[in-house]
């Protein structure tokens, strides 16, 4: 038997008067039964109530963004009834839209389709703005880091970064030399590569300013006797 793709629904009604009309039922009625006709398996679905189409009071859609981003039920595709329930705005669609793209997630609208009106001149230039502007914004923020660097050396003479094992030798081998201790009552020590992985996720560097490798942590204890 073919296992069915797993998806999240999400359903929107914006005014509080809404919440207890047909809003919800209608919605949740076409997604299932989209789902059905396309072998889907909903595994839960996301309800807004009253809010409005704005993305700043959506607590909903931030459960189901954090769900979709933890991926651990392998969920990757949501469904809606119709681009509205995103957002009544077509500049706010497009930006939950890219959102949702840019980390790989799918997008399906029960009455829009899945190319989700992708001729659309105006969609077209919208998503153009917003790729241009993500990538004003990641190069902005490289040019302030890099300015921020050259400040700081500047006026100090050097910039912080990550320590390299140049810098701070004497502490990293007293670091490496604990980790690989045995401790009482456990079987087997810390392995190299263990090792490795916690200088790395400490900030930690070698001299050439690579990650360590459980080459490099054999290597300092050889070194050490």
């Amino acid at each position: 038997m073919k296992t069915q793709k797993k998806v999240f629904g999400y359903i929107r009604v914006s005014g509080k008067g809404q919440v207890d009309g047909d809003g919800f039922p209608r919605q949740e009625k076409a997604i299932r039964e989209y789902a059905q006709r396309n072998g889907l398996e909903i595994v839960q679905i996301f309800k807004e109530k009253g809010v409005s189409g704005t993305v700043s009071k959506r607590p909903e859609l931030a459960k189901l963004m954090v769900s979709l981003e933890k991926n651990g039920n392998g969920i990757n595709t949501v469904i809606v009834e119709n681009m509205t329930r995103l957002a009544r705005d077509l500049m706010v669609q497009e930006a939950i839209v890219n959102d949702l793209k840019k980390q790989g997630f799918d997008l399906i609208s029960v009455q829009d389709g899945d190319d989700l009106l992708s001729n659309d001149p105006t969609r077209k230039l919208i998503r153009q703005v917003l790729g241009a502007i993500a990538e004003y914004d990641k190069q902005m923020t490289v040019l302030k880091l890099r300015v921020a660097r050259e400040r700081m050396r500047a006026v100090e003479g050097k910039c912080e970064g990550r320590k390299s094992y140049k810098e701070v030798a004497p502490h990293i081998i007293k670091e490496i030399k604990a980790l690989r201790r045995k401790p009482r009552g456990i079987r087997k020590r810390k392995t190299f590569k263990s090792i490795a992985s916690l200088l790395n996720e400490k900030g930690y560097i070698t001299s050439t300013g690579k990650p360590f490798t459980a080459m490099n942590v054999h290597k300092i204890l050889q070194r050490q006797g």
